[in-house]
C-alpha cells in the first residue's frame, strides 16, 4: 500500500515543528503514583508511543491544584518537586524523535471529594449528573488563586522540558464549567453573558502566556459542542474559538461531550469513525491556526481522509495508539494491513479508569506493560502448541512466535476466531471482526502452521510431542436449569447469533446483560417481538456507563420490553412463566432465548492433568470473562514460556 502523505508530513504549531501531522491525544492511565508522581511504567508506556513514530505526544490531563484531582493516580503538576519525574518522561520521550506537551486540567464538579481529599469546587454549587456530589460555589479570590495555579504549572511544564502545554477546556471540566450556561449559573463577572463566562478562561490563558513567554506554543482543547439541552453548541464555541486564537493560542483542539454525554467524549463503536471531523471543519472555518481533529479515528486512511477535506490540520489518535503504538510509522510507511484497530469496545480503558483503576487495552494487552511484556526473543526456542483459535488462542500464538518459538495452532471448527464470530453479528459491532481479520492475517504472516477441523486430544498432543502446550478452548453456553428448558421451543443466545433459523415471531429472551441485550437487539432488527426478562433490579448491570446508554436507547427504540426482577421458574410450549413482586405470571413466547452466562469448555485441560506435558490454560478455558482477559492471558503466558 501507499504511504498516507498528509498524515506523514510535517507541520507547525507556532514556531514547534513536529515531523508528521499525527498527535498522540492525552488520556489519563492512573499510572502515576498517589501524589501524582512520574512512575517508570508511566515513563516506558510513553516512549513506546513516541518510539511508534507519533509527532507528538500530549501527556494526559494533569491537575494543577489538588483541589482539581479527578483520578487515585492520576499524574500531577502542582508542585515544583513533581519536576524531576516530569523531566524523566520527557528525555524518554525526545529520546525517540517525539515532541511532547502536557495537558493542564482541573476537574471542577467532574470529581470527587473521596479523591481530593478536600470539598470540590466549580463555578457553581450544582452537582454534575453523573457524579451526583453537590461542588462549592468557587470564589472570586479562589478564582485567582486557580489562574495562578494553571500559570504555575505551565511554567513548571516548560522547565522540565516540555516543547508545549494545553490548557484542558474540554469535556466538563472545570474551564468548560464556566464556559457553559449549562453548568455556570453564577450572577457576578464570572456568569451570565459568553463575554463573562469567557473571563475566566481568558485570565488563564493570559497568565500562562505570561509564565512561559511569548514564543512557547499553547494549546487549547474545546468541546465545540456539548451535546446536552441547554449546553455549548457550535455557534458559541466559534465565537470563543477566535477570542483565543487572539490572545494567541497556537492550535486548538477540537473534542466533543461533558460526563452526561460521555459517549461524545470517548466514542464507543455503535459511533461512525470520524464522527467529530465536522466540529473540527467548524472551528477551524472560523480561524486560521492549526486544528487537531479527533474522535474515533482507527483508521489511518480515515485520518488522512480528513486532512484532505480540509476539515482539520492534524489528527489525535487516542485509544489507536493504546491499540497499536507503531501505527504512525505504519502508516507513513505504507504498511497500512499491518495495522492493529482499535475496536472501540471501552472495555478496557474508559470503563476501567471510571472504576479506579489502570488502563489498559482489550486488543493489545501489553498497553501499560511495556517493561513487564517487552517482546523480546525468547532465551530457549520452543515447539508451541496452541489448542484454540479463538481471541486468546491467537495472540498466544502471534505473540509467541514474535518471541521466536516455532508454532502450530489447532482449531476443531473450519474457521478461525471462536466467539469473535458470534460477537461481530451483534448490531453494530463490525469492529470486532476487523480484530478477528486481523489475528487471523497475522497467523500467515509470521508463518504460524494453523490446522483447522483438528480436534485435540492427549494422545494426539503426545504425538506432536511439543515442548509447550496452550489451551484456550474457550467456552460454552451455560445451561438454562429451569423446568421445560430442555424443550424444543428453547435456543442460546450464540444459536441466535450464529444466525439460526425458524425463530418464532414473540421470543422471551432470559437474562439482561451484554450478550441477553444484543441477542434481543439482533431479533428486534428482524422484526421479532422481544421481551427481557432480567432477575435484576436493571438490565445491561454489567454494561460499561458509556456502551449502556446507548444500547438501552437502540432497545427502546425498537420496542424491546424489559421485565426486571423477574425470576424465571419455568419454561412451557408457548409461554414463559416467572416471578415478580412476589406473584406468578405468565409471558407468551414461541421462542425462548438463554442469555444466562457460559461455562469453561475445560474438558481437554482436565484431561491433560497428570500428563506430564508443559501446559497452560488461558481465556475463557480457565474462566470465561471478556475479550480484555482472553488477550492478557495470551501475552503473559507468551512470555512465561
Amino acid at each position: 500500500m501507499q504511504p498516507l502523505t498528509l498524515l506523514g508530513s510535517p507541520v507547525k504549531i507556532g514556531l514547534l515543528e513536529l515531523k508528521n501531522r499525527m498527535v498522540m491525544a492525552p488520556m489519563v492511565t492512573n499510572y502515576a503514583y498517589h501524589d501524582g508522581s512520574v512512575t517508570e511504567r508511566l515513563v516506558a508506556y510513553h516512549a513506546e508511543r513516541a518510539r511508534g513514530g507519533v509527532g507528538m505526544i500530549i501527556v494526559e490531563a494533569s491537575y494543577v491544584h489538588p483541589s482539581g484531582k479527578g483520578f487515585p493516580n492520576q499524574l500531577g503538576i502542582y508542585s515544583d518537586r513533581l519536576i524531576p519525574g516530569l523531566r524523566r518522561l520527557v528525555d524518554a520521550v525526545h529520546a525517540h524523535g517525539a515532541k511532547i506537551a502536557v495537558q493542564l486540567y482541573h476537574g471542577g464538579r467532574q470529581t470527587r471529594s473521596a479523591v481530593t481529599g478536600q470539598p470540590i469546587v466549580a463555578p457553581s454549587p450544582i452537582p454534575d449528573p453523573t457524579v451526583g456530589e453537590t461542588p462549592r460555589e468557587l470564589t472570586r479570590e479562589e478564582i485567582g488563586e486557580l489562574v495562578e495555579a494553571f500559570a504555575a504549572a505551565a511554567l513548571r511544564a516548560k522547565r522540565a522540558g516540555f516543547d508545549a502545554v494545553e490548557i484542558h477546556g474540554a469535556h466538563g471540566y472545570l474551564l468548560n464549567q464556566f464556559l457553559s450556561p449549562y453548568s455556570n449559573k453564577r450572577r457576578d463577572e464570572y456568569g451570565g453573558p459568553l463575554e463573562n463566562r469567557m473571563r475566566f478562561l481568558l485570565e488563564v490563558v493570559r497568565a500562562v502566556r505570561r509564565a512561559v513567554g511569548a514564543q512557547y506554543p499553547l494549546l487549547y482543547r474545546l468541546s465545540a459542542d456539548e451535546k446536552v439541552p441547554g449546553g455549548l453548541t457550535l455557534e458559541e464555541t466559534r465565537l470563543f474559538a477566535r477570542r483565543l486564537e487572539e490572545e494567541g493560542i497556537a492550535a486548538l483542539h477540537v473534542s466533543a461531550g461533558v460526563y452526561e454525554t460521555a459517549f461524545w467524549i470517548i466514542q464507543p463503536m455503535y459511533l461512525p469513525r470520524g464522527c467529530l471531523a465536522d466540529l473540527a471543519q467548524g472551528i477551524k472555518s472560523a480561524v486560521k491556526i492549526p486544528v487537531i481533529g479527533v474522535g474515533r479515528i482507527n483508521d489511518p486512511q480515515v485520518a488522512e481522509g480528513i486532512l484532505a477535506a480540509g476539515k482539520a490540520d492534524l489528527i489525535a489518535f487516542g485509544r489507536e495508539l493504546l491499540t497499536d503504538p507503531e501505527m504512525p510509522c505504519k502508516a507513513v510507511e505504507g504498511r497500512l494491513d499491518e495495522v492493529r484497530r482499535c475496536i472501540a469496545c471501552c472495555q478496557a480503558c474508559i470503563h476501567e479508569l471510571f472504576l479506579d483503576r489502570a488502563i489498559g487495552c482489550t486488543v493489545n494487552g501489553r498497553t501499560g506493560l511495556e517493561r513487564e511484556f517487552p517482546l523480546d526473543r525468547a532465551p530457549r526456542p520452543r515447539r508451541v502448541l496452541v489448542v484454540g483459535g479463538g481471541p486468546a488462542g491467537m495472540e498466544a500464538a502471534r505473540v509467541a512466535a514474535l518471541r521466536g518459538h516455532r508454532v502450530t495452532l489447532w482449531e476443531k471448527r473450519g474457521e478461525l476466531g471462536g466467539q469473535l464470530a458470534l460477537a461481530a453479528a451483534a448490531p453494530q459491532k463490525g469492529e470486532i471482526a476487523v480484530f478477528r481479520q486481523h489475528l487471523a492475517d497475522q497467523m500467515a504472516k509470521l508463518n504460524i502452521e494453523v490446522r483447522l477441523n483438528t480436534e485435540a486430544t492427549p494422545e494426539g498432543i503426545r504425538r506432536e510431542n511439543p515442548d509447550v502446550v496452550i489451551i484456550a478452548t474457550g467456552a460454552r453456553p451455560a445451561p438454562l436449569d429451569i423446568p421445560g428448558a430442555d424443550g424444543g421451543n428453547v435456543i442460546s443466545s450464540w444459536d441466535v447469533l450464529g444466525g439460526r433459523d425458524g425463530i418464532g415471531r414473540r421470543v422471551a429472551v432470559i437474562g439482561g446483560g451484554l450478550v441477553g441485550c444484543e441477542a434481543a437487539e439482533y431479533l428486534a432488527r428482524k422484526g421479532h417481538e422481544v421481551t427481557i426478562l432480567e432477575m435484576l433490579p436493571q438490565v445491561a448491570s454489567d454494561i460499561g456507563p458509556l456502551v449502556a446508554p446507548l444500547l438501552l436507547g437502540r432497545l427502546k427504540d425498537l420496542g424491546v420490553k424489559m421485565l426486571t426482577e423477574a425470576r424465571v421458574t419455568a419454561v412451557d410450549i408457548g409461554r414463559v412463566v416467572y416471578r415478580r413482586d412476589g406473584r406468578e405470571e405468565a409471558l407468551e413466547a414461541d421462542t425462548v432465548v438463554a442469555a444466562v452466562g457460559s461455562q469453561p469448555e475445560d474438558t481437554l485441560a482436565r484431561e491433560m492433568e497428570g500428563s506430564g506435558i508443559d501446559y497452560f490454560v488461558i481465556g475463557d478455558a480457565l474462566k470465561p470473562r471478556r475479550i480484555t482477559e482472553a488477550v492478557y492471558e495470551a501475552v503473559r503466558v507468551a512470555h512465561q514460556i
